[in-house]
């Protein structure tokens, strides 16, 4: 059976369309003759939406019982054995109700497309789990309801349903998406027009991803090598040289000219390992690039060009960026460099050449090490000082030899010289050689004079073997002295690395390893000449340092304890530039620690503004209207009528000073103002006046508190307070024929009050939700208070020592326990 097709409606925000698209859709099908069922539309009292499933065949809900209350959800079985062609089903990240067949509906849609049947769906990109953590720092809510991306990415099709800021707000105001209670608190929090703008810019770069995903997935399938500029992409090549800072600064100008352009930088290491560049610089340059918002790749390849154009073509690139050769003239005219033969081979893509300070000047290549120590080198030389004469002896007091074997024996010895003292001894050797050859063995002898054609060939062949001789053995163990100094340097930067990866804090650990594996006595990172960081005593001056890094234009690192070797410093400068990547990102992260409180003030001045504007309107409406009335000398008003005309004034007035009471205390809570005059008192006395501030509707909760219970420590004030703002919310939601109950007990040296009502309840998922400040997530009505009740409850609870947590009320409900110290007296 093959696998059904899913398509998804994709939205940056409730309220842009998704399910009414989706229903369009699933009407072309239908008209096309496609079996269409739904299986699940959340219409969310929008009467357009509901228009739309009129002519659809509904596959009915299920009624699933939860912790005794009824839910409904999608009937997968049902869904499944009616076999559609085609489902419908809403809200892709839906949770599915504790006792469901899945977790999640995003899992009841997988058995759908298993059993062969297409599926449309919408989801919202706030749900993505990538972007969860995104949305929430820029909307300020965390997002519980979360589906893969993987899920979304394996869709065969995403559709955008997309709509301006602006439109989307006008929507809302026309209560085209909310009911009326709820729009002011959604236009003034989730629903902000910058919040707006950046949801629905990642839902447009989430899907150009995923797009570019399946363009490359088409160009591999294919075979298509060609560069197809959907997108430009601008590629820096870096040599490890100093100009490598001015190229990539002009390919940033270049990408910044098209807006969503990428930036990217390459280094090219040839295949054997050994031609390095300095890794101090590529580190610095990686940084850079990071800093303009480009990446870093480094590939291996002996043919620069090749390997160079490979890159380009595999990441789809537009343009090259190339630095003028820096060879000098000379060197050009035997060889095209890297630039012009990139440039002849580039086909579609376009090469910038730009010049720098040291273009055509030469390479001045990095000072290499000897291939062998200064020992080896003098051996070489005594060797060849008194070996060759020697040699020279012997073979003349010896038995008579051939012109060739006394060449061959020569250059015997130049070998040896060679495996002795490297490449200039066995230099010495080889002119040594064939002057004492020439001399003493080559007719006519005692003179340098040839006197046959065949001898001056063989000596000029024995010349140019042993200096070939000479190279290659030089050249082999300057190879393998170069292979072990780029092994330890590795081991290092992996040690070092690893070190840091483990620590807490990035950049001390960083400098504590870089102290250990050099045994110094401190390492200091200085920033505009002030100590930014240090491990050991802090050294602030550059003379009373023994080796001395220069980061960049700001950025210095003092190491004290030992000079370094110059393989030893270029390690060191490659984790100095790391060292400041790693305070800038303290730096930055501080800077965010800081911003914080201050963003979160701004949201809770955001949230009160809205909040207070929506919920003044009811009590103080209704307290002028009613004064109004009185006033009135139009109307005459019997004495029941002027008694009910004040009752609803007073009430009125009463639920607005209980408003700004608690906006007063809970500002005090958050400027830490709050007085606290705690003392011992009785529970049987702190709650029957909770309730009577609350009328006759306080008569109804069920008291049931122990007489032998000792006295609680706490502000009498704020513990009323408290329990009024529990006892109200729980009235608010229970049932009329089951009002809540108080009870009472001790838990060691605390007290608990639980206040138990047997209304709907709130998931557990949601119970950190309904403490903050100014929500409104269903744990309270819209018509009265602004959302404060449990957060200022739980506020003033923790201000005098205590806790207050929910729990679940058995048989259905919610119930807030109240836990305070015992008097000191008990």
């Amino acid at each position: 059976m093959a696998r059904g097709e899913l398509r998804i409606f994709l939205g940056a925000a409730p309220g842009v369309g998704k399910t009414y698209t989706m229903l369009e859709e699933a009407h072309r099908r239908a008209e096309r003759g496609t079996d269409v069922v739904i299986g699940l539309v959340e219409t969310h009292g929008r009467k357009h939406t509901q228009a739309m499933i009129a002519d659809l065949e509904v596959v009915p809900r299920r009624t699933v019982e939860y912790r005794g209350a009824e839910f409904t959800e999608m009937d997968l079985d049902a869904l499944v054995a009616r076999r559609p062609e085609l489902a419908v089903v809403d809200e892709l990240a839906h949770t599915n109700v504790p006792g469901s067949k899945h977790a999640k509906r995003w899992e009841d849609v997988n058995e759908l497309l298993d059993a062969g049947i297409d599926v449309l769906t919408t989801v919202n990109i706030q749900h993505l789990e990538s972007l969860n953590d995104v949305v929430a720092q820029i909307t300020g809510a965390q997002q519980r309801e979360t589906v893969p991306d993987a899920v979304v990415r394996a869709a065969e099709q995403v559709e955008l349903v997309d709509m301006t800021p602006e439109a989307l707000r006008r929507r809302m105001a026309h209560g085209n998406i909310y009911k009326p209670e709820k729009i002011d608190a959604a236009l003034g929090n989730y629903f902000r027009t910058g919040n707006l703008t950046a949801l629905r810019e990642l839902a447009l770069l989430w899907l150009a991803d995923k797009v570019e995903e399946q363009l490359d997935k088409y160009r591999a399938d294919n075979r298509i090598s060609a560069t197809w500029e959907t997108r430009e992409r601008i590629v820096v090549a870096l040599t490890g040289g100093l100009e490598g800072d001015t190229l990539i600064r002009r390919a940033a100008r270049i990408a910044a000219r098209d807006k969503g352009a990428d930036l990217m930088a390459v280094h090219v290491t040839r295949n054997d390992g050994l031609a390095g560049a300095d890794p101090a610089v590529l580190a610095r340059q990686r940084v850079l690039v990071e800093s303009l918002g480009g990446t870093y790749h480094q590939v291996v390849g002996a043919d620069v060009p090749r390997a160079l154009l490979d890159f380009a073509g595999a990441v789809n690139a537009t343009q090259i960026v190339l630095g003028a050769s820096s060879r000098g003239k000379l060197a050009q005219l035997f060889a095209a460099g890297v630039g012009v033969t990139t440039t002849a081979m580039s086909g579609s893509i376009d090469v910038h050449l730009v010049t720098h300070e040291r273009a055509a000047q030469g390479r001045r290549a990095r000072r290499m090490p000897a291939a062998l120590s200064r020992r080896r080198r003098i051996a070489g030389f005594l060797t060849v000082v008194l070996g060759f004469p020697a040699l020279t002896a012997v073979l003349e007091v010896g038995p008579s030899l051939s012109l060739i074997n006394d060449i061959l024996l020569f250059l015997a010895a130049v070998v040896g010289v060679s495996l002795i003292g490297g490449l200039w001894p066995a230099l010495l050797a080889a002119v040594a050689g064939s002057l004492l050859l020439n001399w003493y063995f080559v007719q006519p002898y005692r003179r340098f004079t040839i006197a046959e054609g065949d001898n001056l060939l063989a000596l000029a062949i024995f010349v140019v073997v042993a200096l070939a001789v000479s190279w290659v053995v030089d050249t082999a163990a300057r190879r393998t002295r170069q292979a072990a100094a780029a092994s330890a340097d590795a081991q290092t930067l992996a040690t070092v690395a690893g070190g840091v990866l483990r620590g807490e804090r990035p950049l001390m650990a960083l400098l504590e390893r870089l102290r250990e594996t050099f045994t110094l006595d401190s390492v200091t990172l200085l920033d505009h000449g002030a100590v930014a960081a240090h491990v050991g005593e802090a050294c602030t001056r550059a003379r009373d340092a023994d080796v001395e890094v220069k980061v960049d234009d700001t950025m210095t690192m003092l190491l004290r304890g030992r000079p370094l070797e110059a393989s030893d410093r270029r390690i060191v400068e490659a984790f100095a530039a790391q060292a400041t990547v790693a305070l800038r990102q303290e730096r930055l992260a501080a800077e965010a620690a800081a911003a914080k409180p201050l963003a979160e003030a701004d949201r809770m001045r955001t949230a009160l503004l809205a909040a207070v504007s929506h919920d003044l309107r009811t009590p103080l409406a209704s307290a002028k209207a009613a004064v109004a009335s009185l006033r009135s000398e139009e109307v005459h008003f019997d004495e029941s009528d002027r008694r009910e005309l004040l009752a609803t004034a007073d009430e009125s007035l009463d639920r607005l000073v209980r408003l700004v009471t608690n906006l007063l205390d809970m500002s005090r809570l958050q400027a830490g103002a709050l007085g606290v005059n705690a003392v011992d008192l009785g529970a049987e006395d702190a709650v029957p006046r909770a309730l009577d501030e609350l009328g006759p509707e306080g008569r109804k909760v069920a008291v049931h508190i122990p007489d032998d219970l000792p006295p609680v420590h706490a502000d009498p004030g704020l513990l009323e307070q408290i329990l009024i703002n529990l006892v109200a919310n729980a009235l608010r939601y229970s049932p009329a024929d089951e009002p809540p109950a108080i009870t009472a007990s001790t838990l060691g040296s605390t007290l608990e009050l639980r206040i138990i009502d047997h209304g709907p309840g709130i998931p557990e998922d949601r119970w950190d939700y309904v403490f903050l400040p100014f929500q409104r997530l269903g744990d309270r009505d819209n018509h009265t208070g602004v959302g404060l009740g449990l957060a200022l409850s739980r506020g003033l609870t923790e201000a005098m020592g205590g806790t207050l947590v929910p729990e679940h009320t058995p048989g259905g409900g919610l119930t807030m326990i109240l836990t305070l110290p015992t008097g000191r007296t008990a």
